[in-house]
């Protein structure tokens, strides 16, 4: 049952006009920012405690502003920015080709659809997954206590307005070194490749507050899960892999570029495809039971039995019939694909097979990443995983309804179908990953289930604007590695990059399916390893955490990592504080403005390419400079990560 802070009895404001239209104007920054994220280094954020705190600032210089206001800001907001994870598939049209840009209504409409879906199918999962359960849900939690705190009393008042200058230090902080690893004077990551026996391998790390950032946000157990990946993939198997591939010609850093690319990124999907069918086994029972509970609470209320107000869902026969009715615009928009291309004439199987496929794939999968955002927080959860499985599932699908060996246009065209169709289930993805963390907010504070799935309808169809426009600036501007024409500061799009290499190889018929074998025993032994962890109470190893660390750039998981570290002792010290759970907030909120900053100054960077044409409009010296930014830039970035959380200690004191 859903616990109310306040009396039940009385008309309270939540679900209103301004609420909706702030939370969509915060959408606008933190959408923006996930995008940019996301195509930089394949993470995104969760947005809830952000939007919360920004929500407090505003709405309480307006009269009447309630708690259950601000939980309707935030819903709106976080599943806006968490439905930017669709960035994950879609670059992957530009990617072979099939799309020269991002066409608006297309990439709204998949954006839309998938997410109004994830809504529906989540619906019945709050009970399974929020009610009844036993998940810890840390972002639920934490945004609600920060909606309580921000209700309660001037001291909250007070509160709030010191995380939020936590957030905007902490983003100035971050945007403004972003700035200065433009102009050279330092750098933006350090590598050093070299041979092992006859192999290759090496470090790199980023100097990135955004991955600092993040590496606190997602914990000491998903960060040693990372670094055992990093272990596994670049350490043990990149030099093992090297040696048998020999490059003639060849310097180390592309040698071992190619090798990584080629096997040991469809080693780490492997494991993640592995990890992700572990975890949906573990829930099916708890899924069927909450189904059963949304289908007897709709059969009472039609009864006439009172309902609290912290289990009205949105009716059951609603849910069941937007489900299905969004099948209809869906079915429309495939034909639009297919028609007048290589496959048309193949209409009714694509497109029947397609509907059939998002149906059932993506309420599996809505199970799925609610699970897990509710096991290790939205942020952490598994949504690139699980979109590989789709993309995987979908690409079979079709070389079932086509074969293989189909010419090169007929091959294309099924590879953007089947990203088509993920992207999609996509949505389906990055939104039930996150409104489950919204709903258990909800029931934190009291909300009424029912008014925030519907202000998870309208952060969806937000989002849906947002994306399309973004999108086309940072692929018109800065490209993504490895198509015509990208420069030095093209976006890496890892999962999207991953995904469509995915698609082409199970259509073409020459996917690494070897590489994806092992990878997959090796998750099957992680996954044993992670459960006898469990049962001796040790510190876990989230198997997903560890096929991320194996198939992400090591630049990008090496800072995670730090940032998870640095993350345990700060709430170490936290913890001996009079209140842990504010200084732990503090924490969070200061890791989340170096997110913000670093990545809402990568949307602005993308302008600013675009209206000079260079791709390094700021840089002020040249190589012969590199040694110097390498080592004040090294220091200086770890000077202000040390000041930052000193700031972030200093306000919980106040």
């Amino acid at each position: 049952m859903a616990t109310s802070p306040l009396p039940s009895d009385r008309p309270i404001a939540e679900l209103t006009v301004r609420g909706v239209l702030l939370g969509g104007l915060i959408t606008l920054l933190f959408t923006a920012a996930n995008v940019y994220l996301g195509l930089k280094v394949g993470l995104t954020f969760a947005t809830s405690i952000p939007a919360a705190v920004i929500s407090m600032a505003i709405l309480r210089y307006l009269p009447g502003a309630t708690i259950l206001e601000n939980n309707i800001v935030q819903t709106v907001a976080s599943a806006a920015g968490t439905l930017a994870a669709i960035i994950f598939v879609l670059p992957g049209l530009v990617m072979i080709g099939w799309w020269q840009g991002f066409p608006y209504l297309t990439t709204a409409a998949i954006t839309a659809f998938g997410g109004i879906l994830g809504v529906m199918f989540s619906v019945p999962l709050r009970r399974a997954l929020v009610v009844d359960t036993p998940l810890p849900y840390p972002e639920g939690r934490a945004a609600a206590e920060v909606l309580k705190i921000g209700a309660g009393s001037r001291e909250g008042a007070a509160e709030s307005a010191r995380g939020l200058w936590m957030i905007v230090w902490s983003a100035v902080t971050s945007a403004a070194f972003a700035i200065l690893t433009q102009t050279r004077l330092a750098t933006a990551e350090a590598a050093l490749w070299f041979r092992a026996g006859g192999g290759a391998t090496g470090i790199a790390g980023g100097l990135s507050f955004a991955l600092i950032g993040a590496g606190h946000l997602v914990g000491l157990s998903v960060g040693m899960a990372m670094l055992a990946g990093i272990v596994i993939g670049w350490w043990i198997l990149l030099p093992i892999l090297t040696a048998a591939a020999p490059m003639a010609g060849a310097d180390v850093a592309t040698w071992a570029g190619t090798v990584f690319r080629s096997d040991v990124r469809f080693f780490g999907a492997g494991v993640i495809g592995v990890a992700a069918i572990w975890t949906l086994f573990r829930i099916i029972g708890p899924v069927v039971r909450g189904i059963r509970s949304a289908i007897d609470a709709s059969a009472a209320k039609r009864g006439g039995a009172a309902i609290a107000v912290g289990e009205r869902d949105l009716p059951i026969g609603l849910v069941g019939l937007v489900a299905v009715g969004m099948l209809l615009p869906i079915g429309i928009l495939l034909w639009t694909v297919i028609r007048g291309g290589p496959l048309a004439g193949s209409e009714v199987a694509l497109i029947g097979g397609a509907l059939a496929f998002i149906l059932v794939i993506g309420l599996v999968i809505a199970a799925v990443c609610g699970y897990m955002a509710g096991l290790i927080g939205a942020s952490n959860s598994p949504v690139s995983g699980i979109g590989i499985l789709s993309v995987l599932a979908a690409s079979l699908m079709l070389v079932g309804l086509f074969g293989r060996g189909t010419p090169p246009e007929t091959t294309q065209a099924l590879v953007a179908y089947a990203l088509i169709v993920t992207g999609i289930v996509f949505g389906v993805a990055t939104i039930s990953n996150d409104n489950l963390q919204d709903l258990k907010t909800g029931q934190l504070v009291g909300a009424t289930p029912w008014k925030q799935q519907v202000a998870l309808v309208f952060g969806v169809i937000f989002g849906s604007i947002v994306v399309p426009p973004v999108l086309n600036l940072l692929g018109s501007t800065l490209g993504f590695v490895g198509m015509p024409g990208a420069g030095p500061n093209a976006l890496a799009a890892p999962q999207a990059a991953l995904i469509s290499a995915l698609a082409k190889g199970v259509l073409g018929g020459d996917l690494n399916w070897a590489m994806i074998g092992y990878g997959a025993l090796a998750g099957a032994a992680i996954i044993l390893v992670d459960e006898l962890l469990g049962r001796a109470g040790k510190l876990r190893l989230p198997p997903l955490g560890v096929g991320l660390g194996v198939y992400l750039p090591m630049a990008v998981t090496l800072p995670v990592v730090l940032g998870a570290v640095i993350g345990a002792f700060y709430d170490r010290w936290a913890r001996r504080q009079s209140d842990p759970e504010a200084a732990e907030r503090m924490g969070v909120l200061a890791a989340t403005g170096m997110i913000v900053g670093e990545s809402l100054w990568g949307v602005g960077f993308a302008g600013i390419v675009y209206a000079t044409g260079s791709d390094a409009p700021l840089a002020i010296v040249g190589p012969e400079f590199e040694t110097a930014a390498l080592i004040g830039g090294t220091l200086l970035f770890l000077v202000l990560v040390a000041l930052l959380y000193r700031y972030a200690r200093r306000q919980v004191a106040a």
